[in-house]
């Protein structure tokens, strides 16, 4: 009877084992998605998420993705890498706030990271935290929405290039 108990156990353990292996490995979040690839897209989402849980641990509002914000981010990242040049004004007189009023965005305030190098929104989410300006921004209080987007330019130094405006409406 001992016998035939241990063979029972090492069949269950046998099936259990079997079962595991069917399991799908667990999902990567797409914040470690790289995006130096043409036709690589931002989770914006996931964006969300890592920032959302950042301003949470620092006592603030969650922000919510606005498809508006994203194109004005969209079409920043792009300038910036047709330009192969990072900055927050690619054009003279064209700081977020005047790409956001010609977008027709009537906001009561704006603010913008932008940044170039990083493949990961979690290697571009950590260059800001690390600097003071830029970390500012993630924290504002009064922000509660987002728009956030990459742009992919193979032969550039940088290679991707990033936008993300934090704004209140009006």
């Amino acid at each position: 009877m001992r016998h035939r108990d241990t063979y029972l156990v090492a069949a269950l353990v046998a099936v259990m084992l079997g079962l595991a292996g069917c399991a799908a490995p667990p999902e990567k979040p797409g914040f470690y998605d790289s995006l130096d690839r043409a036709g690589a897209r931002i989770d914006a989402a996931s964006a969300r998420d890592m920032v959302n849980a950042y301003r949470a641990g620092n006592g603030l509002s969650p922000v919510t993705v606005d498809a508006r914000l994203m194109a004005v981010a969209e079409k920043e990242a792009k300038a910036m890498a047709e330009a192969d040049r990072v900055s927050h004004a690619i054009d003279r007189g064209n700081r977020v706030g005047d790409r956001l009023a010609a977008a027709g965005y009537g906001y009561a305030i704006a603010v913008e990271n932008v940044s170039a190098g990083y493949y990961t929104f979690a290697e571009a989410f950590s260059g800001w935290r690390d600097s003071r300006r830029h970390n500012a921004n993630m924290l504002n209080p009064d922000v509660q929405r987002m728009g956030i987007a990459t742009y992919y330019r193979p032969g550039s130094k940088y290679k991707v290039f990033w936008s993300m405006i934090l704004a209140a409406p009006k």
